[in-house]
């Protein structure tokens, strides 16, 4: 398993447009070190391994979902007609990340 440290943090928050203080990673550094102890502990188990992963604890129906059915759609200039910025057919926006 792959260590995280202190530029692994770093690249990973530039990545994602923030930053953070030199405390902020300390504490986080320490709250991995923990998380990765408690998924080695687990990975010790025997037979872990051959167990299905949990998705959700609760069985889920869906009986309140309507029935799919075909109506009239938009064509594509009634769905662009309120688009501030429109290219080759498609709504331009800024560039949100690197």
């Amino acid at each position: 398993m792959k260590k995280v440290n202190k530029e692994i943090l770093k690249e990973a928050a530039n990545k994602m447009l923030f930053d953070m203080s030199e405390e902020q990673y300390a504490t986080l550094l320490k709250e991995f070190d923990v998380i990765l102890k408690q998924m080695d502990l687990i990975s010790q188990i025997e037979g872990v391994d051959d167990v299905e992963p949990m998705t959700f604890p609760y069985p889920v129906y869906t009986t309140y979902l309507r029935e799919d059915v075909v109506k009239e759609t938009l064509t594509q200039e009634e769905a662009l007609k309120n688009a501030k910025d429109v290219s080759h057919g498609m709504i331009k926006l800024p560039k949100v990340v690197k």
